[in-house]
C-alpha cells in the first residue's frame, strides 16, 4: 500500500430516528440500554494527515498536530496531572488558538479494550479507565457549548467581558506509539448543521449533551499515523463565532486495519480547555 494511500476502516455513524438518542456513562437502570441509538457501520477512507500537501490548521480543518513534550511522569497520578499537565495544556491551548486566557476544566484517561472487543461508547475498561470511544461524536452542541461558558467562568465581571470563546480538546498518547486504535477527526469544513444530531449523555449527577453525526459522502476524515507521547492533537469542539472559523470537529477512535501483531492497546489522555479571545 502506498504511504499516502488512505486506510479503509469501519466507523459508527448514527442511524436516523424520530427519537432523541441517549447514552449512559454509568451502569443504566435495569432494562435501559447503554445507548438508545442505532448505529450505521460504514467503510470510511481515512487519510494520514502526515501525508497532506499542507498541514491541517485549527481554524480551517478544525485540528492540528503539535510537537509538545510533557514533563508528566505518571499520568495515573491525579495530583501530577492537575499540577503539571493542566498548566502545560493551558500554554498549548493559548499557543494553538491565539486566545487570551485558557481554563482547563476536564480530562479523561482511556485505554483500548482487547482487540476482539467492539469499540464502545461510555463504558469502562477493566482497569477503571474509559474505553476507546468508537462512536462518531462532537463533545459539545450549540446548546451545551453555550452552557459550558457559565460553568467554567463564574465571576460575573469576568464573564461579562467575554466576546468570543471556544472549547478545544487536547489528545495525546500517554505511553507507546499509537498503532492499534488511532483517533480520526473529520474536517470541520465538510460538516453541515443537518449532519449533527443532539444526544443526551447521562452522568451520575447530571445530563450533558453532545452531537452524534449522520452519514454524508462529503465528510473527509483524517488521522495522524504512529502518534508518539511527545505529540498532541488539538481540535476544536465549539466556537461561539459563527463564521470564518471551524466550530465543530467530530471524531472517533477506529481500529486500524493494519495493526502489527506486537501492538499494545492504546492508552491516551484527552483534556478539554475553554479559551477566551
Amino acid at each position: 500500500m502506498p504511504d499516502d494511500a488512505p486506510v479503509i476502516a469501519s466507523m459508527s455513524y448514527v442511524m436516523p430516528s424520530d427519537t432523541r438518542p441517549c447514552s449512559y456513562t454509568f451502569q443504566p437502570p435495569p432494562g435501559i440500554p447503554w445507548e438508545s441509538a442505532d448505529y450505521d457501520l460504514r467503510s470510511i477512507s481515512i487519510h494520514d494527515a502526515r501525508q497532506a500537501d499542507s498541514a491541517p490548521q485549527l481554524e480551517l480543518e478544525g485540528f492540528e498536530l503539535w510537537d509538545a513534550a510533557t514533563s508528566v511522569k505518571d499520568f495515573l497520578d491525579l495530583n501530577e496531572i492537575r499540577s503539571v499537565y493542566y498548566q502545560e495544556a493551558r500554554e498549548l491551548a493559548l499557543a494553538a488558538t491565539g486566545a487570551r486566557k485558557a481554563y482547563v476544566f476536564d480530562h479523561l484517561l482511556r485505554k483500548r479494550e482487547t482487540s476482539d472487543t467492539p469499540l464502545s461508547f461510555g463504558k469502562r475498561a477493566a482497569n477503571g479507565m474509559a474505553a476507546a470511544n468508537g462512536r462518531i461524536h462532537n463533545d459539545y452542541t450549540e446548546a451545551s457549548g453555550k452552557k459550558r461558558l457559565g460553568m467554567v467562568i463564574q465571576d460575573v465581571k469576568e464573564l461579562a467581558q467575554v466576546r468570543r470563546y471556544s472549547i478545544v480538546n487536547i489528545w495525546r498518547p500517554i505511553r507507546n506509539t499509537v498503532l492499534d486504535t488511532p483517533l480520526a477527526v473529520c474536517d470541520a469544513r465538510t460538516i453541515e448543521p443537518k449532519d449533527l444530531v443532539s444526544c443526551d449523555v447521562r452522568y451520575p449527577n447530571r445530563t450533558g449533551e453532545i452531537y452524534l453525526v449522520n452519514f454524508a459522502t462529503r465528510h473527509r476524515w483524517s488521522y495522524f499515523s504512529r502518534m508518539e507521547p511527545h505529540e498532541a492533537l488539538v481540535f476544536k469542539q465549539y466556537d461561539s463565532q459563527f463564521s470564518g472559523c471551524s466550530r465543530f470537529t467530530p471524531h472517533a477512535a477506529f481500529d486500524h486495519p493494519h495493526i502489527p501483531a506486537h501492538a499494545r492497546p492504546r492508552e491516551s489522555i484527552e483534556l478539554r480547555c475553554l479559551v477566551t479571545y
